[in-house]
């Protein structure tokens, strides 16, 4: 199927697409807000600039979007159309995602990625959050 957008259409609409406090960015960062953690955001000192960061916790949240980040979910499949483009565009992306994981958990950090399409279930994304992070200081001194 050939795209319904002219090109200059599409090159506007791809040059909105922003990195950083993206929409589900934000709904997790109110999410663990809500819940008492206190987090630093897009650590340039770090492999591939987690958008959460616990420094005390060496802890980081990456929160990725499901086509862009090339998850095998409903939002992650590639469009039918510019294949030559996409195909390789998202392997990369995938194996920078693979390789920066791995840089930082060589230095010691654990990490959690948070897809797009899991914010349906909120609660579900808290409870991972939780298990991920452990106590937040209130919860310790009580």
């Amino acid at each position: 199927m050939a795209d319904t957008r002219s090109p200059e259409q599409r090159r506007q609409i791809m040059r909105a697409v922003g990195t950083k406090n993206t929409g589900p960015e934000l709904i997790v960062r109110s999410l663990l807000h809500a819940k008492g953690y206190r987090y630093r955001l897009h650590a340039r000192s770090l492999p591939g600039q987690p958008d959460i960061v616990f420094p005390a916790r060496h802890k980081a949240i990456f929160v990725n979007g499901c086509f862009w980040h090339g998850h095998d979910c409903a939002k992650g499949r590639l469009p039918t159309s510019r294949l030559d483009y996409w195909g390789p565009k998202i392997e990369a992306n995938v194996a920078r995602d693979r390789r920066k994981l791995s840089e930082l958990e060589a230095l010691g950090w654990q990490t959690l990625v948070v897809w797009q399409c899991e914010l349906k279930d909120i609660e579900r994304v808290g409870s991972r959050l939780c298990a991920f992070l452990g106590p937040t200081k209130t919860d310790r001194q009580a």
